[in-house]
């Protein structure tokens, strides 16, 4: 037992250190480009990961960091709650009544693949300018992965898990809260994981349409004004932010998973 623990303490270090490694190359060469002015010597070492971080804390001390970034995780978390809102059920209805997942799947593949960016114009028309459209844009993107997750996760249900409840006197109710609720509870997270992901890429470009707030908008914002160095901050903000919504999300889904 002993033994065993120390080998996954080995690799769990190992796994730390090679991560590191990998952020320490990646620094390394995005600051190689900025030294030998592959951006143009004028520009380029506003570009850097120096220049960058030292932009970071300054945005910081102001304030206009936290300002910036919560209003972006307010539009952010409306709109993947209203996904997660229809999403969820439309989800766990479609994979159970094979008969309608038969009826949808071709159109919900096809506006799956539509780009939430081609509904900026209808956005905009039914919306207004602000944040409602951007919020829509999010929740658009959003919605097609927990709905598609989920129903596969309950379509995957074992028929004999449900006739087994069901000899034990359960009604159908019963089985969606004993049986398929909880099967169904990891795919229905990896779908919010996916969701999470599809919209915060949206999140930027939606948020340099008519706004006057959040990170999309401030990289407008620092283009504008020449500050490089903000904008590649913003940046590493935006990667930041996504990387942690998204480790949360792993961490639910391992939660919740059956096995381990």
């Amino acid at each position: 037992m002993s033994g065993l623990k120390s080998s996954r303490s080995e690799g769990a270090a190992r796994r730390f250190l090679l991560r590191i490694a990998g952020i320490a190359l990646f620094l390394a060469a995005w600051q190689a480009a900025t030294s030998f002015e592959l951006l143009g010597p004028v520009f380029g070492p506003a570009f850097g990961p120096g220049a960058g971080g030292r932009a970071l804390l300054a945005m910081a001390r102001s304030g206009v960091l936290f300002e910036q970034t919560e209003a972006s995780l307010g539009r952010f978390g409306l709109g993947l709650l209203l996904a997660v809102v229809i999403g969820g059920p439309l989800g766990f209805i479609v994979g159970y009544f094979r008969s309608l997942e038969e009826l949808t799947t071709v159109v919900f593949q096809i506006l799956r693949m539509t780009s939430p960016l081609a509904l900026v114009p209808i956005a905009l028309i039914a919306f207004g300018v602000g944040s409602r459209p951007v919020v829509f844009l999010i929740a658009y993107a959003a919605v097609w992965p927990v709905v598609l997750s989920t129903a596969h996760g309950v379509s995957r249900v074992s028929p004999a898990w449900k006739r087994m409840v069901r000899g034990f006197g359960a009604r159908d109710g019963s089985v969606l809260r004993k049986v398929i609720v909880p099967a169904a509870l990891p795919e229905l997270v990896q779908g919010i994981r996916l969701a999470v992901g599809v919209g915060w890429i949206v999140l930027v470009p939606a948020e340099m349409l008519g706004v006057d707030s959040g990170l999309g908008y401030q990289i407008l914002d620092s283009r504008d004004r020449f500050a490089y160095d903000e904008l590649v901050a913003t940046i590493l903000v935006i990667g930041l932010l996504g990387l942690a919504l998204d480790l949360v999300l792993r961490r639910l889904k391992e939660l919740v998973s059956w096995t381990a």
